[in-house]
């Protein structure tokens, strides 16, 4: 009997020490998540749903000591424009983040290259509008931006420079994502973004009204602008093409900044 006593003793206590080694051996991954597992500090874009606007241009600027940046722009309205900054707030999980202006707060699900707004109550926004409250994040290429780009080549055919008012041109400026240049006659201006896989953006173009001459490139120009989805850049000339067409647009780079 006794012995039968020790072996159910024994018995409990090999199940009793198997199950805190199993417990001992579960720990969560806490470290593989969106604060610490992705490259999340840069500046996002979108332009949101409005009920009583054209659109609410979103841009917001994330850095890695925590602190953050949102610029509303209310397409339409008459004061469209307005700011706050302040420190983000992390989940407890590192996958969402709130950016908070006193009792108002704003969620998001941090993920790669993108960030998406929750509703009010922290939950995913779904149905047809759930894409537009994707912002994305904004690519900067050192090689193409903050440089002079000379048109030499439109739809195949050779600028002359010699017959144009203003030499044709364009610019993206880093720091706002702002293209401004010239048509060959009038300059122009919006904004761009570059997204992974060398592919480009282009809003559309607000221009001066100058009159022009008949034979100006710079309708054929600001199209090519509308319509290019992605670049490439070999040495010092950048290509603006659609899809895996030839190029639409040529460029050179020019070693007098203007």
């Amino acid at each position: 009997m006794r012995k039968n006593t020790s072996i159910v003793i024994l018995f409990i206590t090999l199940i009793t020490i198997g199950c805190k080694t199993s417990t001992t051996n579960t720990v969560t991954d806490t470290a593989h998540n969106s604060k610490n597992a992705l490259d999340w500090a840069g500046n996002y874009e979108g332009t949101l749903p409005c009920t009583d606007c054209e659109g609410i241009q979103t841009n917001i600027k994330l850095n890695y000591n925590d602190s953050f940046i949102i610029e509303y722009n209310y397409l339409g309205k008459e004061k469209p424009h307005f700011s706050y900054a302040g420190k983000i707030e992390w989940s407890s999980d590192g996958n969402k983040i709130s950016l908070r202006k006193k009792n108002n707060v704003v969620q998001y699900i941090v993920g790669e290259n993108v960030l998406i707004q929750l509703d009010l109550n922290g939950n995913k926004i779904e149905g047809e509008l759930a894409e537009n409250y994707h912002l994305k994040k904004l690519f900067n290429n050192p090689l193409v931006t903050d440089k002079y780009w000379k048109l030499i080549e439109l739809n195949g055919r050779k600028i002359n420079t010699e017959q144009q008012l203003k030499e044709a041109h364009f610019k993206l400026i880093s720091d706002d994502n702002r293209i401004i240049g010239n048509g060959g006659c009038n300059s122009f201006f919006g904004t761009y973004q570059l997204l992974p896989g060398n592919r480009i953006q282009i809003s559309p173009l607000g221009s001066t009204k100058m009159a022009c001459l008949d034979d100006n490139v710079e309708d054929e120009f600001l199209k090519v602008l509308a319509i290019a989805d992605n670049y490439t850049l070999k040495n010092d000339t950048l290509s603006l093409n659609k899809a895996k067409m030839t190029p639409l647009a040529r460029f050179e780079l020019a070693i007098k900044q203007h």
